[in-house]
C-alpha cells in the first residue's frame, strides 16, 4: 500500500457553463466554478468548507465525499463562482416584467415619492434572474472529485518522498547500532578493571581491619554492579527491534502515521538512555548521532497520514 502525506494542495476549474439564455436573445453570463483544497498535518480529520451561498446546499455531499477518501489532516476546501461577462444584454422574461410592474405599483401606492424603475434597473434585475437559475449541484460534486484525485496524488507523491527518507534514516541508525555493538563489552570490561584499580588504590591508603580478600571481593561486586549499570546491550537490542517494526510499517503502507509516531518516541527513549548510561566517548557520540537522526524522523512522521 501507498504511504500518504497529510500535506497537499490541489486546484481545479470547470469549463464555462452557459447561461440560461442564448447570446442572440440576450445571454446571461456564462459561469466558471473553481475549487482548491489545502491539507496540512493534524491528529484527526478536520474539515473546513468555504463555499458561496449558491453552493451551500452541496456541503453535506462534499463532506461525505471528503471523509470517504481522507482519514487525517486539517483540510480546507474553497470554492468560488466566476461569472463571465456577457456579449449581449440579458432580456427580462415576461414573468419578471409582470412581477416588477406589480411590485412597483405596490411600492408607489405606499410611497408616492419613490423613483420608478429605469430600463437599466430592469436589465440589471434580468441579469440577476438569469444567474440565479443556474444549478451548480452536479458541477460542484464532479469538480470536487477531480480536486480530491489531484490532492490524493500530491499526498501520495509527498508520502513516497517521506518513506524514502525514513528508510534511509533507518539504514543509518542500523549502521550506528552496528558500530556500537563491539564497543559495549569493551567499555564494560575497561570500566570494570578501572573500578577495581581505583578500589585497590583507595584500600592501600586506608587503615582498618578489612582483609585483602574481603576488600577484593567487595571491589569485584561493586565493579560488576557498575558494569551492569553502564551496559547498553539491552537498549541496542530494543532499538533494533523498533527499527525492524518501523521498516515493516513503512513498506506495508496505509494509515500508519500514529503507529510511526509512537515507535519514534520509543526510539528516542532508547537512544537517550544509551547516552545517559554511556561511560565512553565513542558510545556518547553514537548516541548523539542517533538522536539527531531520530529527531529528523520525528518531524517528518508528523506529516504521514
Amino acid at each position: 500500500m501507498q504511504v500518504y502525506s497529510m500535506t497537499g494542495y490541489a486546484s481545479v476549474q470547470s469549463q464555462s457553463v452557459a447561461g440560461a439564455l442564448s447570446a442572440h436573445t440576450g445571454a446571461a453570463p456564462a459561469g466558471r466554478l473553481g475549487m482548491e483544497i489545502r491539507s496540512v498535518n493534524s491528529r484527526f480529520l478536520d474539515l473546513s468548507l468555504r463555499l458561496p451561498d449558491e453552493l451551500r446546499a452541496s456541503e453535506p455531499a462534499l463532506r461525505e465525499l471528503l471523509t470517504a477518501k481522507l482519514k487525517r489532516g486539517k483540510v480546507e476546501v474553497r470554492a468560488a463562482i466566476e461569472m463571465e461577462k456577457s456579449v449581449g444584454i440579458a432580456a427580462p422574461s415576461t414573468a419578471l416584467l409582470h412581477k416588477l410592474r406589480h411590485t412597483q405599483a405596490r411600492v408607489l401606492a405606499t410611497l408616492p415619492q419613490a423613483v420608478q424603475l429605469s430600463v437599466a434597473d430592469v436589465l440589471r434585475l434580468a441579469g440577476n434572474e438569469s444567474q440565479g437559475t443556474q444549478d451548480w449541484s452536479g458541477e460542484v460534486i464532479s469538480l470536487a472529485r477531480q480536486a480530491l484525485d489531484s490532492l490524493t496524488g500530491a499526498r501520495a507523491r509527498e508520502g513516497e518522498r517521506l518513506a524514502h527518507m525514513l528508510l534511509d534514516h533507518i539504514s543509518q541508525l542500523r549502521g550506528l547500532a552496528i558500530q556500537a555493538e563491539p564497543l559495549v563489552p569493551q567499555v564494560v570490561e575497561q570500566q570494570r578493571l578501572r573500578f577495581v584499580e581505583k578500589w585497590r588504590e583507595a584500600m592501600a591508603l586506608s587503615t582498618g581491619g578489612v582483609t585483602p580478600e574481603a576488600a577484593h571481593d567487595r571491589a569485584l561486586t561493586e565493579a560488576t554492579a557498575f558494569a551492569i549499570r553502564i551496559d547498553v546491550a539491552e537498549e541496542l537490542t530494543r532499538l533494533k527491534a523498533h527499527l525492524d517494526e518501523l521498516e515493516s510499517l513503512i513498506r506495508k503502507g496505509g494509515e500508519i502515521g500514529k503507529r510511526l509516531d509512537f515507535l519514534i518516541q520509543e526510539l528516542h527513549r532508547e537512544a537517550n538512555t544509551m547516552g545517559s548510561k554511556s561511560a565512553a566517548l565513542p558510545l556518547t557520540r553514537i548516541s548523539v548521532d542517533m538522536k539527531v537522526l531520530i529527531e529528523q524522523m520525528r518531524e517528518q512522521v508528523q506529516n504521514i497520514e
